[in-house]
């Protein structure tokens, strides 16, 4: 089956930077353009940054700029770099296959960002 497992949130202060990891089993991780996501309380669901299984990337322009999403293959494993962080970037982030094909989530890393 799917498993996601996020980690490296935490609370910082505006300006602060974390670095976010997704350990992934069950998919075909190299073949997959994966994704990561963001949820704020009482807003829905975001894309923030994909990358293809070439590592061509794409980010949402909220995030443009100040984040960087990679990936390594060889680990199965999808990386978000985020930098000059801002009140607004707080939510829970989740990592997933770009696709949505299955309707599996992780249980996120929360992303606090202080003023």
């Amino acid at each position: 089956q799917v498993q996601l497992v996020e980690s490296g949130g935490g609370l910082v202060q505006t300006g602060g930077s974390l670095r976010l990891s997704c350990a992934t089993s069950g998919i075909i991780f190299n073949v997959n353009t994966m994704a990561w996501y963001r949820q704020a309380p009482g807003k829905q669901r975001e894309l923030v940054a994909d990358i293809t299984s070439g590592g061509s990337a794409n980010y949402a322009d909220f995030v443009k700029g100040r984040f960087t999403i990679s990936r390594d293959n060889a680990k199965n494993t999808l990386y978000l770099e985020m930098n000059s962080l801002k009140p607004e970037d707080t939510a829970v982030y989740y990592c997933n296959l770009w696709s949505l094909r299955v309707d599996r989530w992780g249980q996120g890393t929360q992303v606090t960002v202080s003023s």
